[in-house]
């Protein structure tokens, strides 16, 4: 296993070589469980964006003519990479982002080496024509990318929008949070080694005012993808108009499980308090309005709070959850939890007092809150952390309008007595995704939000059509 160390954080990844930046300014990354500083990762600057645009507007030139089957080899050979090296993904990112390591792996790191090659095995469909009437239609790489990633899921993300992009024959720039960095220089070594060709794949991390402003308003990016708050997507947009580049948003969420009367009710709350409380509630998918049959709703709440007592912090083999990603995070969730209780909410466990057990560490208590209403903050606000709030419903009319009473429309939950008595449910909640009865998130589907959630979508064969461009040839009929 890799010294995290001996990663050349100190440097920039373009143009098939490591280089230094511009500016010498680096940000400290943070272990939030300890506490103590990682390693320094240097900070690009608007100068390095241009050097790696430049870099990729170049090998756009040959790569986006590559053969198909050229880029599908390449891709295994990434995957492979990971395969190799996949303890080192699992340190750089339980390590910056304080997930257990035994769950960091199938959580974080199993999925996206899937992700790479079935994207891989998806190149072909790039040399794939349609016949309309007399017209042939072809299929084009979009171009130059500018990818922004999130430090809650990082390489989750990095391989939803770096996979498809490759096998669709674009180059790009990818911007990680200054926060959880590190295993996308493990990809940048990786990427490198499995020989893809100089300016196909460029690294610059930094800050979004800065790397992600410049590569949001770059004339010679074509496409920009985001993934992060609704707050910051907004500017991404705001900044990507005037070049009217392609954008593609996946943002904030705050998502409804509907119980409904006949569901197994044990099965369901547990289910859905440990799908809020996994990674710490710094999910962008999680359920964190849970509505209960009103008639059952002192039973849901006792078992919810089972459930948050009984789950075990640390970093540990056995822990499930641990800290928070950084101390702004902590802080942000206690506010929440607050005003919570200020606005007369039951705080049925948890808190947000520090607990006992972890004075050290960004760690809050998994929380439960009862007697919320839709119109209280932690129920309209995305707290991203270990808080789920459970509101009672008399009827399923009115627990699909609570439900979809939010400006997100991310993710959902339905959980009935079965899947055919859900999917009646599923079809009048306004919303991307569904996970109906515990089912487990599909790379091979479509991700993305209605609403306020963003736009476009990640994964499944819609993750590879936002990096395709449609040419119609029209023939003499």
């Amino acid at each position: 296993m890799t010294d995290l160390k001996k990663l050349p954080t100190d440097k920039l990844y373009i143009d098939g070589a490591w280089r230094e930046s511009t500016n010498g300014t680096r940000h400290p990354v943070l272990n939030p469980a300890t506490e103590v500083e990682i390693c320094q990762v240097v900070q690009g600057t608007s100068e390095d964006v241009n050097a790696a645009v430049t870099a990729a507007r170049k090998a756009f030139k040959d790569w986006r003519h590559s053969r198909a089957a050229k880029r599908q080899a390449l891709m295994h050979a990434i995957a492979d990479g990971m395969e190799a090296r996949k303890q080192d993904l699992i340190e750089a990112i339980s390590q910056a982002l304080g997930c257990p390591a035994h769950i960091t792996e199938w959580l974080h790191v199993d999925g996206p080496i899937y992700a790479m090659r079935y994207y891989a095995d998806r190149a072909k469909y790039m040399e794939e024509t349609e016949q309309a009437a007399h017209s042939v239609v072809l299929r084009e790489p979009v171009g130059v990318c500018g990818f922004i990633t999130p430090w809650n899921y990082p390489l989750h993300q990095f391989v939803g929008k770096v996979a498809p992009a490759l096998a669709a024959g674009c180059t790009m720039i990818q911007k990680p949070s200054e926060m959880t960095p590190l295993q996308d220089y493990v990809m940048a070594e990786i990427i490198d080694a499995a020989g893809l060709p100089a300016g196909v794949f460029n690294l610059v991390p930094g800050a979004g005012p800065v790397v992600g402003a410049a590569l949001s308003s770059h004339p010679d990016i074509d496409m920009v993808s985001f993934t992060g708050s609704t707050r910051a997507g907004i500017e991404v947009a705001k900044a990507a108009a005037p070049t009217v580049k392609r954008v593609t948003q996946e943002l904030g969420g705050k998502s409804p499980l509907i119980i409904t009367p006949d569901a197994d009710l044990e099965q369901a709350v547990r289910w859905g308090c440990e799908d809020v409380f996994i990674n710490s509630g710094q999910t962008c998918t999680a359920l964190t309005r849970m509505l209960v049959p009103a008639e059952r709703y002192e039973e849901a709440v006792a078992i919810a709070k089972e459930v948050a007592e009984g789950i075990a912090m640390g970093t540990g083999k056995d822990a499930f959850m641990g800290p928070l990603s950084s101390a702004r995070q902590r802080e942000i969730v206690r506010s929440y939890i607050d005003k919570g209780v200020a606005e007369g909410a039951r705080l049925v466990t948890g808190g947000s007092e520090v607990p006992t057990e972890f004075p050290q560490g960004f760690y809050v208590k998994p929380t439960v809150f009862a007697d919320v209403r839709n119109d209280m903050t932690i129920a309209r606000e995305e707290i991203f952390g270990p808080v789920t709030c459970l509101i009672p419903y008399s009827d399923l009319d009115e627990a699909i309008a609570i439900a979809n009473d939010t400006e997100y429309g991310l993710s959902s939950g339905v959980w009935a007595k079965d899947a055919d008595s859900a999917m009646p449910v599923v079809r009048r909640i306004e919303a991307g995704l569904c996970f109906v009865n515990g089912g487990e998130f599909n790379y091979d589907a479509p991700f993305g939000g209605y609403k306020r959630s963003g736009n476009g979508r990640e994964f499944g064969e819609a993750g590879l059509d936002e990096f395709i461009e449609l040419k119609s040839v029209q023939l003499p009929a």
